[in-house]
């Protein structure tokens, strides 16, 4: 489809000629996915349709403990200090934002009156400003009236430098400002064409003036709040034990009607993914478990207990390798790993080349994730708009040694490979759990082949994934040679998602190991592309802005993709949880119940 064809079909949506369903199926027919045909009106300025969803209970309560398992366990429940999926959903029982992506891309209102269009001036024709109406009559848990203040605080709270917030890459470039109680402004330096970040989904969760004003900047993590929550949410807190068990009761006065319709919530951390599959699955113990990063096989055979079901919802996570451009043994200015050293080996590219052809991709796909997971040589995979079309990779162990040969790193009587006085031996981490270990194995047995030792290193979840500034072994400190996780993709836009390897978010002692740029990446030709993807208004030149951003940072070579990972959960048979794959699992925990 030419983008002439696709302007005008945008216009006959517009104009009320083609109905938004019709322009949604001729694009899914094209090869777009439907968030990302839905993305295509919303950033044309066309107002989106707002489905109701299918919710049966006519009262609020009454449903009992809904029992879930996050094998990772929560270990704080600030949502801006959330340095993982896990703490962002232990703060999103409590805490809200203003709207959250549904599983057709289409923005939900929570703590807003309406999504802002250009039909209802929400929107500024120039693309630099949103203005957003706030829900009247809802209050925090502690009975105090939510407002605009809380919004343009949260705004505060978090673009202060000593905060050192995790989400600050989202808010530092805007304006947020008050224009009556329940109405504020956010303001663009250019034109914006993603503006859904600011107060939206994972990272847009508005935390309360009263209770946090105290605790800006430099004190921020004293905040007896950080562990005791007070937000707007379904579910009130009770309790919360860091790493094992967040407990929330029913929020009598929640803002939206008959909900929610558990009495209480239990988010039970620990354990692995496939102690949790068969909580859910087989024996019934639970209803809901997380991330279940289990063989395929495996799952099918707990399915056949009849008490639960996988759920297996297209995103666009993925599971990939970074290789440390960095030296994580030598200590500079107290922090490791830091980007005034070099990595004695990969910074060589030829190594990281070397390095790709060890992945066996295929073969991880097909012995261990089955239907949950799809061999991937890209980083950005979905939606379909900003994949790269140069999804190739290859596994090859022969091609591997020529090309370490010719790099001049040899053999040695060990077998193990070297120059320059260094030998190749790497440590391989990445956090204790069942497909990853296989995935660490074959790895090393590749490496091995190609002469290359890997010390192999698994970090329990809680740890790796922790927000623990003092623990050395999470993932954003990365000192080790090589890690293997999945980053998650919370939006269906590439924003976001693709600012991980920016230079400005790189993660270091400076901003308490909070910064998304995990693997130290840094090219100045992606911070160009990366700057000109936010301005680009058009949203097919600007897709390919991002798909020259995939390809540049796989050219590069420091990050290894290996599987494209659709969301798999585990949910008892009777609950229904209406999920998503560009948002938190709880994004709409509210509409949670389990039918008769």
């Amino acid at each position: 489809m030419q983008e002439k064809e696709l302007r005008t079909l945008i216009e006959e949506v517009r104009e009320g000629t083609l109905p938004r369903r019709g322009f949604i199926q001729k694009m899914v027919g094209a090869g777009l996915t439907v968030p990302m045909a839905s993305m295509l009106l919303m950033s044309a300025g066309i107002a989106q349709a707002q489905p109701a969803p299918a919710y049966k209970p006519t009262k609020r309560g009454g449903g009992g403990t809904l029992k879930t398992l996050w094998w990772q366990g929560a270990t704080l429940l600030q949502p801006h200090f959330a340095n993982g999926t896990k703490d962002q959903e232990g703060s999103r029982i409590f805490y809200e934002p203003l709207a959250v992506w549904d599983n057709d891309g289409n923005l939900v209102p929570i703590l807003a009156a309406e999504i802002p269009s250009r039909e209802n001036g929400g929107l500024s024709a120039d693309g630099k400003s949103v203005t957003w109406k706030l829900k009247k009559g809802v209050t925090w848990h502690d009975g105090k009236p939510f407002s605009a203040d809380d919004c343009v605080f949260t705004w505060q709270f978090v673009t202060d430098p000593a905060t050192a917030a995790v989400t600050s890459g989202v808010y530092k470039d805007v304006k947020v400002e008050k224009i009556d109680s329940h109405t504020i402004k956010v303001s663009f330096s250019k034109p914006t064409p993603f503006w859904a970040t600011a107060f939206c989904a994972a990272e847009g969760m508005i935390i309360p003036k009263h209770l946090f004003a105290d605790y800006i900047g430099a004190k921020s993590r004293e905040a007896p709040t950080n562990l005791k929550p007070v937000g707007t949410g379904p579910y009130k807190f009770v309790d919360f034990k860091p790493g094992d068990m967040v407990r929330g009761e029913i929020n009598t006065n929640y803002h939206i009607p008959n909900r929610p319709y558990f009495d209480a919530i239990e988010m039970k951390g620990g354990g692995d993914a496939t102690s949790a599959a068969r909580a859910v699955l087989q024996t019934g113990e639970y209803d809901y478990a997380w991330n279940l990063q289990v063989e395929d096989e495996v799952l099918k055979r707990m399915e056949a207990g009849g008490k639960g079901r996988a759920q297996i919802v297209a995103s666009g996570d993925i599971e990939f390798i970074q290789l440390n451009p960095t030296d994580p043994n030598t200590e500079v200015d107290g922090e490791r790993s830091s980007i005034k050293t070099t990595h004695f080996a990969f910074t060589d590219p030829k190594v990281r080349e070397a390095m790709a052809l060890l992945a066996d991709r295929q073969g991880i796909q097909e012995f261990v994730y089955g239907r949950t997971g799809v061999a991937t040589g890209i980083f950005l995979n979905n939606p379909p708009r900003f994949k790269s079309p140069n999804n190739r990779f290859e596994f090859n162990v022969d091609k591997a040694n020529a090309i370490l040969d010719a790099a001049g790193w040899k053999k040695g009587s060990d077998g193990i490979r070297e120059k320059g006085g260094k030998k190749m031996k790497f440590v391989f981490q990445t956090s204790i759990n069942g497909i990853r270990q296989k995935e660490q194995a074959i790895i090393k047995q590749a490496c091995q082949k190609a002469g290359i030792d890997l010390e192999l290193k698994s970090v329990t979840a809680s740890v790796f994934f922790s927000s623990d500034v003092a623990n050395p072994d999470t993932y954003g400190k990365f000192y080790c040679d090589m890690q293997m996780y999945t980053t998650t993709m919370t939006q269906p836009d590439a924003e976001r998602f693709m600012d991980q390897y920016r230079t400005s978010e790189v993660s270091s002692k400076a901003n308490k190991w909070q910064g998304r740029n995990i693997c130290r990446y840094r090219n100045p030709e992606y911070d160009k592309l990366y700057a000109m993807g936010e301005a680009e208004l058009d949203p097919v030149k600007r897709a390919a802005l991002f798909i020259q951003m995939n390809d540049l940072v796989i050219k590069d070579g420091y990050i290894v993709p290996l599987i494209s990972r659709p969301r798999v959960r585990g949910s008892a048979l009777k609950l229904v949880n209406p999920l998503t794959g560009w948002d938190l699992d709880f994004s709409q925990l509210h509409n949670w119940y389990r039918d008769a």
